[in-house]
């Protein structure tokens, strides 16, 4: 099997992943609005509050927006400054593509996951959770978002390294 077949191979593997988890999590969106519409409901028409409640709005927001994040790089969702890149040709594409996941994505997440490994650890040891008496019992979950993050987005740059690394050796179109 020729070495590109592979590398295809695995950023396939990366990019099928990452759909799955974005199309999993976009779900919370849902949640979100359900819970927030009930939070609402329960204050102004009942009268009554809910930390439990309104944290799981927070819990469901951080867990879209971390873990969608790598699919929203493969979706082209991002803000991306086009000046020199909106006209540019698929190999000038390519290039900036694979300069920008090596220099400065890939960088970005090793140092993220190099800096919350231990900050997440500290909360797992004392199982953190909510300030509030009657909040979530589970900061550390959340707290753990972080690193997944950002592994979830260096694999996603990987893949699209990889993707422009075929492209400007001619084996692939865009």
């Amino acid at each position: 099997m020729p070495l590109r077949i592979r590398f295809s191979a695995v950023a396939d593997c990366i990019d099928a992943v990452t759909a799955c988890i974005g199309r999993a999590v976009a779900w919370c969106l849902l949640a979100m609005v359900i819970v927030q519409v009930a939070v609402v409901l329960m204050r102004y028409v009942l009268g009554l509050g809910s930390i439990w409640l309104q944290e799981s709005i927070l819990y469901a927001h951080a867990s879209l927006f971390m873990l969608a994040a790598a699919w929203t790089l493969q979706q082209g969702g991002h803000v991306r400054v086009d000046i020199f890149y909106a006209d540019a040709s698929p190999q000038r594409k390519a290039l900036v593509d694979l300069v920008g996941a090596i220099v400065f994505l890939l960088p970005l997440t090793l140092a993220l996951i190099a800096l919350s490994v231990p900050y997440v650890l500290r909360s797992w040891v004392i199982l953190e959770r909510s300030r509030e008496a009657s909040g979530l019992p589970l900061v550390f979950l959340l707290k753990t978002l972080i690193p997944v993050f950002a592994l979830l987005l260096g694999l996603q740059g990987t893949s699209q390294a990889i993707r422009a690394a075929l492209v400007l050796a001619g084996t692939r179109e865009r």
